[in-house]
């Protein structure tokens, strides 16, 4: 039983397939036929990015999925080239090795990877289903769940396994106490973020993605990547308070402000092809550590964001949980039932951990931010810069960045000594 129709939850519902006899998600939002914005999943009207380790999983999931992607309007473009990065008072130079990126928006890939999902056998998709509660014997954990379906008829429904995917809103944590167990260890890490997005028309040959994050003493961020239908999603982030616009002449404004020219013609001079601005709040990235429990119930576990929710800024989210998946896919072959869920927390931290560092490392650039600092951040921030910097004119310190970027490779190859080398020298 998977909870919640999401990437997470779809990506673990492909992994459990090749287990399990059946398998049953439950969404309590209607699924579309078409790539289509979900009201359950407030951020699918912006900017997504599907990161090379989320793109190459579920390509080992789904073979074909980046064709079917480009085929439906989606692009493949050469982040090496065709990334333009501003930070730190620069562009990153070119890098010297292709890196694929696919782009489109969330709601063409969550399309691609349902329509995957629907088609293997002996997995069934039910939505408008509210998920109520877990049903819970003591000696054997969880048993199943009780639901209202589409109709607002109450059903329970057995499952050897059940798999919370129901993003930074879980009820696991709450259901764990009343219920005898103790609930994981919170770490939160407050910035304040809001970001609003419109579509823009794009020329059929312009397959540019700008990135502007914010960068100290600027509270601001701008990005904008191609998509389907020939349109292109444009966003402006606000952290700690700087409060994205909501209204076009605000917006026009913000965007003229950056140092960057490109952010304030994109929106001035190209047609809007959305009627308005849609507009999200997101307060504080969320990490709870199920690893540090020393006990948890049998046939559950927990997955994507309802672990781990990260400053959709750097856009690991949807990766993050197809890379979830993997490590459940692992789990599943080499451990019973019982211990199941520790062993599945345990490997997933080491995970979390990379993507944790590099967006919560990056948030305490600014001194509003607050929370547990991950140990050695301010030193390692402080090289991570003069590599930024170093990367403006050397495209050899582009890939390397780039590489871990996208959750290719660890971020300790940062310090490797032909980094290291190229980085500090005069």
């Amino acid at each position: 039983m998977i909870l919640g129709g999401s990437i997470a939850g779809l990506a673990a519902a492909r992994v459990v397939s090749d287990v399990f006899d059946e398998v049953t998600v439950l969404e309590q939002d209607p699924l579309p036929d078409t790539p289509a914005m979900r009201d359950g999943a407030p951020q699918t009207s912006h900017p997504h990015v599907l990161l090379e380790a989320g793109r190459t999983t579920l390509e080992d999931y789904f073979p074909g999925f980046s064709e079917d992607v480009i085929r439906s309007g989606g692009l493949m473009i050469d982040a090496a080239t065709e990334m333009k990065y501003y930070e730190n008072g620069g562009f990153f130079a070119d890098g010297p090795n292709q890196l694929p990126m696919l782009c489109a928006s969330r709601a063409l890939f969550e399309h691609v990877v349902r329509e995957r999902v629907r088609g293997l056998p002996n997995v069934a998709l039910s939505d408008g289903c509210r998920f109520i509660n877990y049903t819970f014997t003591p000696g054997d954990g969880v048993t199943g769940v009780r639901y209202r379906d589409e109709n607002g008829t109450e059903r329970t429904l057995s499952a050897t396994l059940v798999v919370d995917a129901t993003g930074r809103t879980s009820r696991t944590p709450d259901w764990l106490e009343k219920n005898g167990f103790e609930a994981p260890d919170v770490d939160e890490v407050r910035v304040d973020v809001t970001y609003s997005t419109i579509r823009l028309d794009r020329p059929p040959d312009e397959r540019t993605v700008l990135f502007v994050p914010p960068s100290p003493p600027r509270t601001r961020g701008a990005a904008a990547i191609p998509i389907e239908d020939e349109q292109a999603e444009f966003i402006i982030q606000g952290i700690h308070g700087d409060d994205a616009p909501v209204e076009r002449d605000a917006f026009l404004e913000v965007a003229n402000s950056f140092p960057v020219p490109e952010v304030g013609r994109l929106p001035t001079e190209r047609e809007w092809a959305s009627e308005g601005i849609h507009h999200y709040p997101f307060p504080s990235s969320i990490r709870r550590h199920y690893d540090g429990l020393a006990e948890f119930p049998d046939g559950l576990v927990v997955t994507g964001d309802a672990i781990a929710s990260f400053n959709p800024v750097y856009g690991q989210g949807m990766s993050v949980g197809a890379l979830d998946a993997l490590l459940l896919h692992h789990t599943l072959a080499e451990t019973e039932r019982n211990g199941l869920a520790r062993e599945f927390f345990s490997s997933v931290a080491d995970l979390i951990d990379e993507a944790w560092q590099l967006a919560v490392g990056a948030d305490f650039e600014f001194p509003q931010t607050t929370g547990p600092k991950p140990r050695g951040t301010d030193l390692f921030n402080r090289y991570v810069n003069r590599l930024i910097r170093s990367a403006h004119t050397d495209g050899e310190l582009t890939d390397a960045f780039y590489r871990v970027f996208r959750l290719e490779r660890s971020v300790t190859t940062l310090l490797r000594p032909g980094v290291v080398r190229r980085v500090l020298r005069p």
